[in-house]
C-alpha cells in the first residue's frame, strides 16, 4: 500500500515510521525537516525499543501523486493548508484518515475530498518531537479509528490489520464521535489546564468574574504536577465530567467511570507534558478551536451547563501565541 503522511511532526512521525519499518511504502511530506530526514531519517526512541527507518521523502505534494493511504499529523492550526497539500495525493480509491485531535477535522475533510474517503483516527500515545526526525516515545500507542458518518467497511479493518503488522495496536469503533468525546474527556482537562497553570489556580476558578490574566505568567504544569496538587486534581476530574455530560446530551453514552479510569491511566505516564503545552512553551498557537472551543459550543447547544470548561477556554484564548 503506499502511503502519504501529511504533518511529519512527532505523531505523523511516529506512526507513519512504524509503517515504514513494517515494509511500507511511505511517503513523508515535510516543511521544515525536509533536509534533516532526507539526510539521516527518522530515528524513534521508544521505551518498546529504538529504531531507524529512511521513508521516501518530499516537500511538495506533487512529488508524492496519488496514495492509496494519506495519513493527516498537523495541527489542526495548519488545517488551511489542506486544500494546497492534500488533492495531489488523492486519487479514486484513496482513503484519508485524520489523526488529529478534537472535532470537526472530518467534516473539514469531507468537504475536500468527499465524506466516502474520509476516516478519523484517535490516537492514545505519549511523545514528543525532540529534534528534527527524532521522536521520543514515552508511553501507550493504540490507535482507534472509525468510519466518518458510517459503520466499519472492509477497508477499515484493512487499514487497522495494516497498523496490527506495524505493531501498533488498533482498534474500530462503530461510532467515531463516540470516541472523539472519549478522547476528549483526557484532552481537554491535561492540554487545557497543562497551558492554563501559568495563570494560576485561583485566575482560573473564578471565571469569569477576574476580567484579565496576571500581567506575569507563572510555570506551566505537567500531568504529574497536576495530580500531584488535590485542588489541580479536583479542577481536571470537575472538567471530565461535563464534557462525558455533554457527551452523554448528545446521545454518546459514556459512563462517568471514564473520569477515574483516565486519572489512573495519567498517573502512569509520570511527568508528561501534552502536546498543547508544548505548543505554549514554543509560543505557538494553541489548537483551540478544534479541543476547546467546538466542543463547549456543542455543550452549550446541548443545554448542558459546563462553567469549568468555559472558564477553560476564556483563560486559553488569553494565553494564546499571537
Amino acid at each position: 500500500m503506499k502511503i502519504g503522511v501529511v504533518g511529519c511532526g512527532a505523531l505523523g512521525s511516529y506512526y507513519g515510521a512504524k509503517l515504514c519499518r513494517a515494509g511500507g511504502e511511505v511517503h513523508f511530506l515535510l516543511r521544515s525537516d525536509y533536509e534533516a530526514v532526507r539526510r539521516r531519517g527518522v530515528q524513534i526512541r521508544s521505551v518498546e525499543g529504538d529504531f531507524h527507518v529512511n521513508p521516501k521523502c518530499a516537500c511538495a505534494p506533487e512529488q508524492i501523486r496519488v496514495c492509496e493511504l494519506v495519513l493527516i499529523g498537523l495541527k489542526t492550526t495548519a488545517n488551511d493548508q489542506l486544500p494546497k497539500l492534500i488533492p495531489p495525493l488523492i486519487g479514486r480509491r484513496t482513503a484519508v484518515m485524520t489523526l488529529q485531535n478534537g472535532l470537526g477535522n472530518e467534516t473539514r475533510l469531507a468537504a475536500l475530498v468527499g465524506a466516502e474517503k474520509v476516516l478519523g483516527g484517535l490516537c492514545f500515545v505519549c511523545l514528543n518531537r525532540v529534534e528534527p526526525g527524532v521522536v521520543h516515545h514515552l508511553a501507550h500507542g493504540t490507535i482507534v479509528m472509525g468510519e466518518y458518518q458510517r459503520w466499519p467497511e472492509p477497508r477499515t479493518q484493512d487499514i487497522a490489520s495494516l497498523f496490527r503488522h506495524a505493531g501498533v495496536p488498533c482498534k474500530v469503533t462503530d461510532n467515531l464521535e463516540r470516541a472523539h468525546w472519549e478522547k476528549l474527556v483526557w484532552n481537554i482537562p491535561f492540554n487545557g489546564l497543562g497551558v492554563a497553570s501559568a495563570a494560576g489556580y485561583d485566575v482560573l476558578v473564578n471565571q469569569p468574574s477576574t476580567p484579565c490574566l496576571p500581567r506575569s505568567v507563572g510555570q506551566c504544569l505537567a500531568t504529574d504536577k497536576l495530580l500531584a496538587d488535590p485542588r489541580w486534581e479536583n479542577l481536571a476530574r470537575e472538567l471530565m465530567l461535563e464534557v462525558i455530560a455533554a457527551a452523554n446530551a448528545l446521545g454518546l453514552k459514556i459512563p462517568e467511570s471514564v473520569a477515574e479510569k483516565q486519572i489512573a491511566r495519567t498517573r502512569t505516564m509520570g511527568a508528561y507534558k501534552a502536546s498543547t503545552l508544548i505548543d505554549f512553551e514554543r509560543r505557538q498557537p494553541l489548537e483551540l478551536e478544534s479541543m476547546f472551543l467546538e466542543p463547549l459550543r456543542q455543550a452549550q447547544k446541548a443545554g448542558v451547563c459546563a462553567p469549568r470548561l468555559a472558564a477553560l477556554c476564556k483563560v486559553l484564548k488569553q494565553l494564546d501565541p499571537p
